[in-house]
């Protein structure tokens, strides 16, 4: 009888899980000859009852059938598992050690399916992502179209949050991924994040101040000047890299207003309430009375991406790589 080889792929987190005893070879053996998993249960359910008449109660078979299948798998083994008299049964030495192994394999083969059927739910969930509209207009775009060519069956759901929002959202599983700014502030809530992206910080100016008509401007030539602000609860940690970023030049910034939009803020400094600073991509924003300068030295603004640690989604892992991947290209 000629049987065709097997090529058994088990999950990584059970590869290291998986590892026979001295009944080793035996096993194999069964492997080899492509054995089902419906024999190992017909020898498992007598060796633990170690009788014929329960095994066969517990498996719903009848006794004659139960006993043909274990002789069966005896025969295809050349191995003997079960000493059989009128009185009792009783396992061999080779019975004892195959018994333990084979609950292992059934165990295993429970594992696998579920495992499987766990993979297919969540390949098809869909991948849930927060986002600020007015700071990710090139990223976003491009991330999702490449993810889409590669997983045109995922539904995706969008939605346009402050980082605060999606800081919340992350923690009650309202988004998978957020696209949220500082690391400092995701590290605080035992998030993972990524880096994505860095981006370059302009001064926003109102255009009748006098430094509307340079062109570039040191930080410190803001120092006698009122900074609006973002709000912690909108963007948690902008407070802190403000101070931080003019203190840096030896001053600290005089904040008159925190700002829960961005639209807020590039109002306020229109109304000459004061200046700001803001990730470039807010020039995108309507600012007619308003005057984007470049900083000297330049200043950096960093973004992130964030997600929690046992979110077990397929889809959210594979745009994560989507996503670090473009990132790295566009910093």
């Amino acid at each position: 009888m000629t049987h065709k080889p097997v090529a058994i792929i088990l999950p990584r987190k059970l590869q290291s899980r998986f590892q026979f005893h001295v009944c080793g070879e035996l096993l194999y053996s069964l492997i080899k000859l492509v054995m089902e998993l419906r024999h190992l249960r017909y020898f498992v359910a007598v060796g633990e009852a170690l009788s014929f008449t329960r095994g066969a109660e517990k498996l719903h078979l009848a006794q004659p059938s139960l006993t043909r299948q274990i002789k069966n798998l005896e025969e295809e083994l050349g191995v003997r598992l079960l000493d059989r008299t009128k009185a009792r049964v009783s396992l061999t030495p080779e019975g004892r050690s195959f018994l333990v192994d084979a609950k292992r394999v059934l165990d295993l083969s429970q594992e696998i399916v579920e495992s499987v059927r766990h993979f297919s739910r969540h390949e098809l969930a869909p991948l849930n992502i927060g986002y600020v509209a007015n700071l990710f207009y090139d990223l976003l775009p491009v991330t999702l179209a490449s993810f889409q060519r590669s997983f045109p069956t995922i539904p995706i759901n969008l939605f346009d949050m402050t980082c605060g929002d999606q800081f919340r959202g992350l923690q009650d599983g309202k988004i998978d991924l957020g696209f949220v700014g500082l690391h400092e502030p995701i590290e605080e809530r035992g998030l993972q994040f990524r880096p994505i992206a860095s981006y370059e910080t302009v001064a926003a100016v109102a255009k009748n101040n006098p430094l509307a008509k340079k062109s570039v401007i040191n930080l410190k030539e803001l120092k006698p000047m009122f900074f609006i602000g973002m709000s912690e609860a909108s963007y948690p940690g902008y407070r802190r890299w403000l101070t931080q970023t003019c203190r840096k030049v030896r001053f600290n910034p005089k904040v008159l207003q925190d700002a829960d939009i961005e639209r807020t803020v590039i109002q306020s400094v229109a109304a000459g309430l004061g200046v700001a600073l803001l990730p470039d991509q807010v020039k995108k924003l309507p600012h007619d009375s308003v005057v984007f300068l470049e900083l000297s030295p330049a200043i950096k603004t960093e973004s992130c991406i964030a997600w929690k640690t046992n979110n077990p989604s397929v889809a959210l892992k594979a745009y994560i790589n989507v996503v670090s991947d473009r990132g790295v290209r566009m910093r």
